[in-house]
């Protein structure tokens, strides 16, 4: 099955949701959905309900997130992390794209992936 995308309220920019959706990617901005200032682990509890990989660029928080589901055995869709600023939304989008055609969305779950390793 095709990664379906979920971009916290930090990485929603709609430069990167249209280029994404032009290129056929189902991806859902938190604010399209009422999802805005809410707490981390509310947004990678609503991605996990929607089946989505979750990308934000709050690194430490979605590591400390992942392992902490992991060690309480919950599982989650699959979380992607960059640092901000550091990839104009072009190679977001390239990066992005790159790992969805290279993993699935079974094999994004429980998995905390670096935008900087899909290069």
């Amino acid at each position: 099955m095709t990664i379906r995308l979920y971009l916290d309220e930090d990485a929603m920019d709609g430069d990167l949701v249209r280029a994404l959706r032009a290129r056929g990617v189902d991806v859902e901005p938190a604010n399209e959905v009422g999802m805005i200032e809410r707490e981390d682990d509310e947004h990678l509890t609503y991605a996990t309900a929607q089946g989505r990989v979750i990308f934000s660029f709050n690194i430490g928080d979605f590591c400390r997130l992942h392992s902490e589901f992991l060690a309480n055995q919950e599982s989650h869709a699959g979380i992607v992390v960059s640092r901000q600023q550091r990839y104009s939304v072009g190679e977001q989008m390239r990066r992005l794209l790159k790992l969805m055609g290279a993993k699935t969305a079974d094999e994004m779950r429980n998995q905390l992936e670096f935008l900087s390793d899909w290069g």
